[in-house]
């Protein structure tokens, strides 16, 4: 079943990058897999999935050594800087980094610490965490004298009523990558889309994708 999963939604994504003549290729799908044991992921690992996120520093943690070790580790939700140490040898790409204090903890890591993203809240939102657009041009000179280079920008955008609701949010933060590139040319992927609206998201330029009840097979 985890099989028949992952080729149908690897389908969908492929039929969304056709209709805006992209290369299915260029797109990375992340399993979400917080709140899924060992046992549901598995299934995955072996029909060829190797692009696993978490949210949660202590779930990734006991994760990590239970599951083989040609895992791409994404870590996807709020990272308290205390937990940095935590996970940040094992990851392979944080989508979330969003504030100074992080970005110090994160880059006493390892001598070379993990690429990041630079999370950003386009909507304003309060209850969410990111950099409003307006900052962001500071917050990545921030980063860089620390010694963290963000590759790329990620959002959660509000929960939409159907997908195309997220279009525009989609829209903006690539029109604003765009915008960022001359003078941050290392900006190059584009984490947005989950399981109600990735498609729309592939259709918008995302580079990664991050989807959970789509690609998991649901315990009865």
């Amino acid at each position: 079943m985890a099989a028949e999963l992952l080729i149908r939604l690897e389908s969908r994504v492929e039929q969304a990058a056709e209709r805006c003549a992209r290369d299915p290729a260029a797109i990375t799908l992340v399993a979400v897999s917080k709140g899924r044991s060992v046992e549901q992921m598995m299934p995955l690992y072996e029909a060829g999935q190797r692009d696993f996120g978490e949210n949660r520093s202590g779930e990734m943690a006991a994760k990590v050594p239970a599951m083989p070790g040609d895992i791409r580790w994404h870590f996807v939700g709020s990272l308290q800087s205390r937990k940095a140490n935590e996970i940040g040898a094992d990851t392979f790409l944080l989508h979330s980094m969003d504030r100074v204090s992080l970005a110090r903890r994160w880059s006493r890591i390892t001598p070379q610490p993990p690429p990041c993203l630079l999370q950003v809240n386009l909507a304003m939102e309060p209850q969410k965490h990111g950099v409003e657009p307006s900052q962001i041009p500071a917050r990545l000179d921030e980063l860089a004298d620390i010694g963290v280079r963000p590759a790329g920008l990620m959002i959660i955008p509000p929960v939409p009523d159907r997908p195309e609701d997220s279009r525009v949010w989609f829209r903006d933060l690539r029109q604003l990558r765009d915008h960022l590139a001359p003078d941050y040319p290392d900006l190059a992927e584009l984490s947005m889309g989950m399981t109600d609206d990735f498609e729309v998201a592939v259709e918008e330029g995302a580079t990664i994708i991050r989807v959970g009840r789509a690609i998991f097979e649901e315990k009865p």
